[in-house]
């Protein structure tokens, strides 16, 4: 069977266009990345001025910021909506 000008199969109209379109997109992305590892290795590897410990509280403070307990708390709570919102989906989304 032959095939008239222009019936070429999908995808096969552009090949050359879409191969340059992703190796400039392959080209950007890595300079991006090169671009942002250069700033990351242009920090000073010195340690800092202070002490030891977290540097946002007193000195003489156990090092601890805000309420731990409080945090452990949301921690659960977000873990236990989860597994609410899990089940829930799976329940309405479930073939019977």
């Amino acid at each position: 069977m032959t095939r008239a000008r222009g019936d070429e199969p999908a995808g096969a109209v552009g090949q050359t266009g879409s191969a340059w379109r992703r190796i400039i997109a392959a080209a950007l992305a890595a300079g991006a990345l090169f671009a942002s590892v250069t700033a990351a290795l242009a920090v000073d590897p010195t340690a800092s001025p202070a002490g030891g410990g977290d540097v946002r509280t007193d000195p003489a403070a156990p090092g601890l910021v805000g309420d731990p307990l409080f945090a452990l708390l949301g921690v659960a709570v977000i873990g236990l909506l989860a597994v609410a919102v899990t089940l829930a989906a799976v329940r309405l989304t479930a073939r019977r």
